[in-house]
């Protein structure tokens, strides 16, 4: 439960900061990034596999390229869900994405991993 926790916050001050990075990603209070990380989780839980799954082709076909327009899709699906979220577009969306990924893997590493192995 502790490590669901610390990734859920890590995922939010990742958005948090992300917002300030990519211009046209607006975030208005760090409740709503708490939020959008929890819409984030299921967006890449649910929504996320089923878009891979139907443009695999298209991805094979760009040498996986087209992966960055789903994540893409994928932000911009979470902020018409989360209030207080905004994306000015697609290509803010495209670079957000990018930037996400790279801001949660760097503030991945501050938070510390529990070993549940017994």
């Amino acid at each position: 439960m502790l490590q669901f926790l610390l990734t859920w916050l890590a995922t939010a001050v990742s958005l948090f900061l992300t917002a300030f990075i990519v211009p046209g990603l607006t975030i208005v209070s760090f409740s709503s990034a708490i939020v959008g990380a929890a819409v984030l989780g299921l967006v890449n839980a649910v929504v996320k596999p089923i878009l891979v799954l139907f443009t695999l082709p298209l991805t094979i076909l760009t040498l996986g390229l087209f992966l960055l327009v789903v994540n893409a899709i994928a932000l911009g699906l979470v902020s018409y869900l989360t209030p207080g979220l905004t994306i000015a577009g697609f290509f803010p969306a495209v670079f957000g994405s990018i930037v996400l990924t790279i801001v949660s893997g760097l503030v991945n590493q501050f938070f510390p991993t529990v070993d549940s192995s017994y």
